[in-house]
């Protein structure tokens, strides 16, 4: 028997496993997942940046676990050699109309604690010379790494301190007993005294498989992604993005430049009829009816009918999706893009139809339950890794 075993080899999971063994290098941890390797899913599929909680409620899970995150993940990588660049970020205000909106996010980002400065047009062309603003909000603690690098050096310390990887493991069952846990999966069978799940993606079928009632599912929202040809790539030189809008719950498109130097320019943000569906044509009938049978999806349209409508052409017009680009960098074309990767967000999503912002933990007798942990949770992951262990290690610490 397992002293604790874990759903989910993502940074969350992978994190989780590595602190518990931190705290407790006596403890026995597993860590199960379905694919053969980690970090296949949402860390293997996001931009890499380091985010710095500018977008989050003040006091909010997020918005704390965010900051201390990209602190900590600088130190996780500076002592494990993992590659990472803390190059700043800006947040553009593209018209007059924007000012406003801006300003918000500036007191956003002072009452967080961030060291955010603002800057006249002249200062934003000094650090972007190709971006198009009236004002911008500069958040110099933003980075980029590579999750998937971070996410191995995490499975690789967790090895070394005695812990087990089971990949190629799905979950089929899971019995929670009074002392233990027993998870039914394809190689046999996996008795713990804890059972942690961060499945992400499935997280809200893992609670339920489990017996617990989330008032909440998961709903895949894909993000789509186009690339700068490599001669275009001067035309970015770190990150830029946009002023979010206050009407819609996702971010809009951005610049990133990547760890490897690839400059990517998106997301969108359209229903994925697939949990794991990296591509338009991709489709599951069980993840499709779910999500059209729940009530919750049907309220979210219907409040962001416009939006949604908007994103989906994008995603079916390059030329709609370039004009996005255009509001941040004008000199852009179509000619200047390619298609790049896609990625799916885990969204969390109630019954009324509001998503859950922040990040949901459900905790049981002898399990607890990720049940919403999209971004930034890459960035926050060795904090939440740490809040997790924290809390089952206080109530079912080792028995050795």
């Amino acid at each position: 028997m397992y002293d604790y075993a874990i759903i989910g080899a993502g940074i969350v999971g992978l994190s989780t496993g590595y602190a518990l063994l931190k705290r407790h290098p006596e403890a026995s941890v597993v860590v199960i997942d379905k694919e053969t390797h980690v970090a296949a899913h949402q860390t293997g599929h996001n931009s890499g940046v380091m985010h710095s909680g500018i977008y989050y409620k003040p006091n909010s899970l997020k918005a704390r676990l965010a900051k201390a995150g990209n602190e900590a993940m600088v130190s996780f990588c500076e002592q494990h050699n993992v590659d990472y660049d803390i190059c700043g970020k800006v947040i553009v205000a593209a018209n007059e109309q924007e000012r406003p909106l801006l300003d918000n996010l500036y007191q956003r980002g002072r009452q967080n604690g961030l060291d955010v400065q603002k800057l006249t047009k002249e200062q934003l062309q000094e650090k972007e010379p190709h971006a198009n603003g009236v004002e911008a909000v500069y958040v110099p603690s933003a980075g980029i790494v590579d999750y998937k690098q971070v996410s191995q050096t995490f499975a690789s310390l967790i090895e070394k301190c005695g812990g087990k990887l089971q990949l190629g493991t799905e979950v089929i069952r899971i019995h929670e007993k009074e002392q233990h846990t027993q998870v039914e999966t394809t190689s046999g069978s996996i008795t713990s005294r804890v059972l942690i799940n961060c499945a992400g993606l499935h997280s809200d079928r893992i609670a339920k498989m489990a017996g617990y009632y989330t008032d909440m599912q998961i709903v895949p929202f894909r993000g789509e992604y186009y690339q700068l040809k490599k001669e275009k790539r001067h035309l970015v030189k770190n990150l830029i993005y946009p002023v979010p809008n206050p009407d819609f719950p996702f971010l809009g498109v951005h610049f990133t430049r990547m760890i490897d130097g690839d400059v990517e320019a998106g997301p969108n943000a359209v229903l994925g009829l697939k949990r794991e569906g990296y591509r338009k044509t991709d489709f599951h009938p069980k993840d499709m009816m779910e999500v059209m049978k729940y009530g919750g999806f049907w309220k979210l349209a219907k409040q962001y009918a416009k939006e949604g409508a908007n994103e989906m052409i994008r995603s079916l017009s390059k030329k709609r999706f370039v004009e996005s680009m255009q509001k941040l960098i004008p000199s852009i074309t179509e000619a200047d893009v390619e298609p790049g990767p896609a990625g799916v967000r885990a969204q969390a999503l109630r019954e009324d139809g509001s998503l859950v912002d922040d990040f949901h933990i459900i905790e049981g007798k002898r399990c607890l339950h990720v049940c919403n942990a999209p971004s930034p949770a890459a960035t926050a992951s060795i904090p939440i890794g740490e809040e997790i262990a924290s809390r089952v290690l206080t109530k079912h610490a080792p028995v050795h």
